[in-house]
């Protein structure tokens, strides 16, 4: 993993020369070397994907002094998925991330000109409060875009989600049994590397099927 000095804290992994770059942005709580963002990073590059990493604003400050503090402003987020889009190129560019990382990639998505978006567990609305959606720019959306979901996932479970009007420009991939990290129950018989690695075989499937 190595830091590009020309764009907003960029990091990057797999191979340079790869047919298309996955942009993700990290969660609002967690930065984007958090152990669940360098295992999907990994098994992306280890499928041949160039994967940029880098963080929101408010997330570099807390690298640099330690102190927690809340997301910026939507329009702050929104800006630097802007200045990332630019400083990789629209061209063979899919953007996206975990949770809110990704539903900030899916509000520019469609005028960044970029060729799809991947949200990883996608905040459909706050736990325990269904009523609160996140979805009206989803009905319109014009990107190809490619949800994968934990079934059980607090933010939007699989029943409640197949209710919603979304564009037809989305797939849904759902994880088995798992939660927003895609973690099942160790009753389901599956794990959460299990999970992982197939949720990075339909994100593969999907980028080189977008950029080509």
């Amino acid at each position: 993993m190595t830091p590009d000095q020309g764009s907003p804290a960029l990091v990057f992994d797999g191979p340079g020369d790869a047919p298309v770059t996955v942009a993700l942005a990290h969660g609002a709580g967690a930065p984007m070397d958090s152990d669940w963002m360098d295992a999907v990073a990994t098994v992306l590059a280890a499928r041949g994907l160039r994967v940029a990493r880098f963080e929101f604003p408010y997330m570099a400050r807390r690298r640099a002094d330690g102190k927690r503090r809340p997301p910026d402003r939507q329009p702050v987020l929104l800006d630097c998925w802007r200045a990332v889009v630019a400083a990789l190129g629209a061209d063979r560019l899919v953007i996206g991330g975990k949770s809110m990382g990704g539903r900030m990639a899916s509000l520019v998505a469609d005028e960044t000109g970029v060729r799809g978006l991947v949200c990883l567990g996608y905040p459909f609305h706050p736990p325990g409060k269904p009523e609160k959606t996140r979805t009206e720019h989803l009905e319109t959306l014009r990107t190809p875009t490619l949800i994968l979901q934990g079934e059980r996932d607090p933010f939007g479970g699989r029943e409640e989600v197949s209710g919603y009007r979304l564009s037809a420009a989305i797939r849904l991939y759902w994880l088995a049994d798992g939660d927003h990290g895609f973690k099942p129950r160790k009753a389901s018989g599956r794990t959460e590397a299990q999970n992982l690695e197939e949720a990075a075989a339909a994100v593969a499937d999907f980028a080189r099927g977008v950029a080509t």
